[in-house]
């Protein structure tokens, strides 16, 4: 047997074992546009903003929130323990893993339902499971969450629960301190954002 025969078999030895060794990558399969149409009509990829607030507050590690935003929103203000992945690099293969999650609810937002609906589509699409959109994005986070509006006198007694929890909520994620104006809230909502932490340090 001459060397360079004992060389291959070498490599091939040593190639087998790497393959052994190394985690299985799980492949995905694509979704066909019918299926996502019929997704998209039942309406069953959403999340309330109410969901959200509630999963959050309680720190259940079953959720994992993406904002599809560019950074400098992002870095502005953002949901506590949110990643940042910008829709135009949603499918980029560095942010494979964090799609993949087998395990977890991956919940897209923005400041509004399109640019997460389309990160929806684009990686619902590629064979991705377990993925959600929070219905209406920060503005609808900011009039239900932070800035709830009371309901009328004649409302029924749900409708009181669900207000005293989102004034809870508000006092929660806001630290009890006043928010920003109508007017800012319309266009884009500023906020101060410090290192990431399970919970938005300061006020809103």
């Amino acid at each position: 047997m001459n060397i360079r025969y004992s060389l291959l078999i070498a490599l091939v030895i040593i190639l087998s074992v790497i393959l052994l060794v190394l985690p299985e990558k799980k492949s995905t399969t694509e979704v066909s546009p019918k299926a996502l149409l019929l997704e998209l009509k039942e309406q069953t990829h959403y999340k309330s903003t109410d969901e959200v607030a509630e999963r959050l507050i309680n720190k259940d590690p079953s959720i994992f929130l993406i904002d599809v935003r560019m950074a400098d929103a992002y870095f502005e203000y953002s949901l506590p323990g949110a990643e940042n992945i910008p829709l135009e690099d949603i499918l980029h293969p560095d942010w494979a893993d964090y799609l993949d999650q087998s395990n977890r609810e991956l919940i897209f937002f923005s400041n509004a339902d399109v640019y997460a609906e389309q990160a929806w589509l684009l990686a619902r699409r590629m064979g991705y499971e377990n993925l959600y959109v929070m219905k209406g994005g920060l503005n609808e986070w900011f009039e239900t969450i932070i800035q709830p509006t009371a309901p009328p006198e004649t409302a029924s007694n749900s409708e009181f629960d669900l207000y005293q929890f989102r004034k809870g909520a508000s006092i929660y994620f806001c630290g009890g301190q006043s928010v920003v104006s109508d007017e800012t809230i319309q266009e884009v909502v500023v906020m101060s954002r410090k290192k990431k932490k399970t919970v938005i340090e300061g006020g809103c």
